[in-house]
């Protein structure tokens, strides 16, 4: 419990700065391990051609769908209509956005398991070991991931309508709204991404929220570098396996920092050397 009360005690600027960087050292792999980097580029080209697509349409009928969830605002007078219907049409992009970050992660991570196993046990196994191995058949282990991508999608949609609803209020909607979504959907992405390091350790997704918790700034950090990213253009599939590699160290410095929970050691500062094994070479 001490080691959780010193974790939560820094400066949360820092904390979150540290978080991002833990992402940085995922992205630097595409320098030092390229080869390991494009096995997980591949399902996320997959799946980042079928979201175009779904984006594309949902972009060419969002006004519709604002005006539709709007029609209390069609007798007003003007500029109150067409100020409301843009309100809701940004709420609404917002809203779409954030649930279509996460999904495209979770999908992408259920499509790719093989190929983010990969990463993961690489980052593992150079950063210090892999946890002890626990024998879960293979069906509990993929029916257990989908229910916790389920109950997180669940709180994302409930994030996403409460915001939306906020959407409509003058300033709040247009400043505090966007801001506080791009905040949730960094949360929710460490949540999603770091379920490989977890559940290798036997710890369910309510261990995961209590041992992410006790550094929020910085597993927030993390998540927000890895939410702006996926928001470029075709960053996406360079985010994914980055952030599957970042999202195993953010895992291993949280699990590492709780006495409570099992962990192979980790670097406790995001900036330290690349992992790497005792000779100094790339693992498969």
């Amino acid at each position: 419990m001490a080691d959780v009360e010193r974790a939560t005690a820094q400066h949360p600027a820092r904390e979150f700065l540290a978080g991002v960087a833990f992402f940085g050292r995922g992205l630097r792999l595409w320098i030092t391990h390229p080869r390991l980097m494009l096995i997980g580029a591949i399902p996320a080209v997959i799946v980042a051609a079928i979201y175009v697509v779904v984006i594309v349409v949902v972009a060419a009928n969002v006004e519709g769908v604002a005006a539709w969830a709007t029609p209390f605002a069609d007798d007003w007078s003007e500029p109150w209509r067409t100020a409301t219907t843009a309100a809701a049409t940004l709420a609404l992009l917002g809203v779409t956005i954030l649930i279509a970050v996460y999904t495209f992660v979770a999908v992408t991570l259920l499509v790719g398991d093989p190929f983010y196993e990969r990463i993961w046990r690489w980052v593992e196994t150079a950063d210090g070991g892999l946890p002890p191995e626990v024998p879960v058949p293979l069906w509990v282990s993929v029916l257990r991931s989908i229910r916790d991508a389920l109950r997180i999608l669940v709180l994302t949609g409930f994030v996403g309508l409460t915001l939306f609803g906020f959407g409509f209020v003058p300033v709040v909607g247009q400043t505090l709204v966007p801001v506080t979504g791009v905040l949730f959907g960094g949360w929710f992405l460490a949540l999603e991404l770091t379920g490989f390091a977890f559940e290798a350790r036997s710890l369910s997704l309510a261990d995961r929220r209590r041992v992410l918790g006790a550094r929020r700034a910085r597993t927030v950090g993390f998540g927000v570098a890895c939410y702006l990213m996926f928001l470029v253009p075709f960053g996406a599939v360079i985010a994914m396996p980055a952030a599957v590699a970042g999202a195993t160290l953010l895992s291993r410095d949280t699990v590492g920092a709780c006495s409570n929970a099992p962990a192979g050691s980790a670097a406790d500062a995001p900036g330290a050397s690349e992992p790497r094994d005792d000779a100094g070479r790339e693992q498969h």
